[in-house]
């Protein structure tokens, strides 16, 4: 028996239940608010790339200030993404899951009606502080109500918003883009959000407020800036001339000295924002490490393909998110199938296997040319995508199966977080990569699309050799799955002698073997 077959507070030998392995109606209604609004958290992440262009030409600027609508939005996430855990036990999860979606859902009306550039950074900053919790606090609700046992499931059915909404978003992107304006696609939030409010308010239980930890602002201070200047000054080196700029090596130097501040602060107090001591735990380390290197070859990689698309062969925004789907389809198809086998085998074999399968299908990218047929494109994403949901949920389920229930809301935040400022990396490493391979200048001259047709050989020269920055990030990504691998299965040999100790008759003139079974779950 796998830890993640195990229930919380029950008998370690007890029978499983009729249909225990079947996710119960109460946490199929959780499901369904959670999908909405992470889908449309999510889905902001990327639908509004293929508006660059479009914007830049509305507000009369040039893309080293129009990024900030997508940087903005992003720094906002990993600001808020940390308080995840303590507002939800504070206030309650049903409470701070409505009342994010109401801000989510005021600030995407309020970019639609943006009167310049700076008015829409800010109302995307706005859109990410509502944004950033609904993610993590849904993943809450969902992990308390399932329990261990049917994580594997659990985690799969969050794998759809993650996966899948960063490849409908340019497709959803350019088709209102080229249809509606640019407006549309903030507006189009707005009846989905709204929806997500209904839903919450009439499917999520009623709260149940805890008496939380000590509000911790220094905490919060440490981390709210430290890593999204990290975020910034990286997303600098890409467009101000290199780490030598003021403007990139002083961000970066400010948010290392206070995110290296924090870990040093949380293991001093007794209850931080971010519970740096789960890292005790070799399985949750493992996955921890997994998870932020597959979200920066997820998020990273999303940056390069609809470029090559748009640069290398000429294709329209509309077009080239057609061409991403089946990265999607393989993504939604490998988290179904990884779902059940996490649940009847463990999460560290799984999650091996899928980054195997990533790094491979990774690797034909590194040869792309100008001329590559599109359909040996399309199957190469389509098997990319299921090496990614064939990873990323089973090393969250792993995690949280090695873990007591009263960690869960730690360590729901802390996986959000690394994963989260993962992408931010892997997007700012990628592009500062791309941008070397292209040259001066060709950063933007490739996001207007402006490259002429003599140039596009040479543009497909400079993706394909940025590809091997996604390999390099697959690769991290297994190390320590290979470490996790190997924590299951000491705790299954730990299990199976501990189950044999209890049933082995006592000798003679010794006290029998305690019944009760050894937590090796507890906090640290």
């Amino acid at each position: 028996m796998t830890l993640s077959r195990r229930k919380w507070g029950g008998g370690r030998d007890a029978p499983p239940e009729p249909g225990a392995d079947r996710l119960s109606p109460e946490v199929r209604r959780i499901a369904l608010v959670v999908l909405t609004g992470s889908f449309m958290s999510i889905l902001d992440t990327t639908i509004v790339n293929v508006a660059l262009d479009r914007l830049a030409r509305t507000f009369g600027s040039g893309f080293d200030h129009i990024q900030w609508v997508v940087t903005g939005y992003m720094l906002a996430l990993a600001a808020v993404i940390p308080l995840s855990g303590w507002v939800a036990t504070r206030f309650g999860p049903r409470r701070v899951f409505v009342t994010s979606a109401i801000l989510f859902t005021a600030g995407s009306a309020l970019c639609g009606l943006a009167w310049s550039l700076p008015s829409l950074v800010g109302f995307r900053v706005v859109q990410g502080l509502g944004g950033g919790l609904l993610m993590p606090v849904g993943q809450m609700m969902l992990a308390q109500a399932a329990g261990p046992r049917r994580m594997g499931r659990v985690m799969s059915v969050l794998a759809v918003p993650l996966l899948i909404a960063p490849i409908l978003g340019p497709v959803l992107g350019g088709l209102i883009v080229d249809n509606a304006g640019w407006e549309w696609i903030f507006y189009v939030n707005v009846p989905v959000g709204a929806a997500a409010v209904a839903f919450a308010l009439r499917l999520l239980p009623r709260d149940r407020p805890g008496r939380s930890w000590r509000f911790d602002p220094l905490g919060i201070a440490l981390m709210a800036v430290g890593v999204p200047s990290v975020t910034y000054g990286l997303a600098e080196v890409g467009s101000s001339g290199g780490i030598s700029a003021m403007s990139a090596w002083l961000p970066l130097l400010v948010g290392l000295v206070l995110t290296s501040g924090y870990v040093l602060y949380a293991v001093r107090v007794e209850r931080p924002l971010i519970n740096v001591r789960l890292f005790g735990n070799g399985g949750f380390a493992a996955a921890s490490i997994t998870a932020f290197a597959l979200g920066a070859a997820l998020f990273g990689g999303m940056i390069l393909l609809p470029l090559y698309e748009q640069v290398a062969r000429g294709q329209s925004a509309l077009a080239t998110g057609l061409y991403l789907v089946p990265q999607g389809l393989g993504a939604a198809a490998a988290a179904s199938i990884s779902g059940r086998l996490v649940d009847r085998i463990g999460g560290g074999i799984v999650a091996l296997v899928g980054l195997s399968v990533l790094i491979l299908s990774t690797l034909p990218f590194t040869t792309l040319s100008a001329t590559t047929p599109q359909a040996a494109i399309m199957v190469g994403l389509f098997v990319r995508g299921a090496g990614i949901g064939g990873s990323m949920m089973p090393a969250f389920a792993a995690a949280y199966a090695s873990l007591h229930e009263r960690q869960v809301p730690d360590a729901t935040s802390q996986l959000n977080v690394l994963q989260r400022v993962g992408g931010s990396i892997g997007s700012a490493v990628l592009a500062v990569l791309l941008q070397r391979q292209l040259g001066g200048g060709g950063t933007e001259a490739a996001l207007h699309g402006s490259l002429p047709p003599a140039a596009r050989e040479h543009a497909a020269e400079a993706f394909a050799t940025t590809h091997w920055g996604v390999v390099g990030f697959s690769v991290l990504a297994m190390i320590p799955a290979v470490g996790l691998l190997r924590v299951e299965r000491r705790a299954r040999a730990a299990e199976i002698d501990g189950r044999e100790g209890r049933e082995a008759p006592s000798e003679p003139g010794r006290a029998p073997t305690p019944a009760g079974p050894v937590d090796r779950r507890a906090a640290p």
